[in-house]
């Protein structure tokens, strides 16, 4: 997408950029890339929190089965 595009169409620029990486140019150079805040930080290594690691999307499923957790008690000696 060039600058001017960009320019006067940010909204455009922002869907695109959903779908993938948007390389910006400036007469025909490419200047910036435009990219979600997720994929930024998986550039950037950035650990995710367990919210977003058990996060299902579209990309796939899964399923997970968790044991029942027991709890129970135990007598310790002081």
């Amino acid at each position: 997408m060039t600058a001017r595009a960009f320019n006067q169409d940010a909204s455009a620029a922002k869907r695109a950029a959903a779908r993938e990486p948007l390389i910006i140019t400036d007469r025909g150079t490419p200047s910036f890339v435009l990219l979600t805040y997720t994929q930024y930080r998986e550039l950037m290594g950035e650990l995710d929190n367990i919210v977003d690691l058990l996060r299902q999307d579209d990309e796939g499923d899964f399923e997970a089965e968790f044991p029942p957790m027991v709890l129970g008690s135990r007598e310790i000696d002081l």
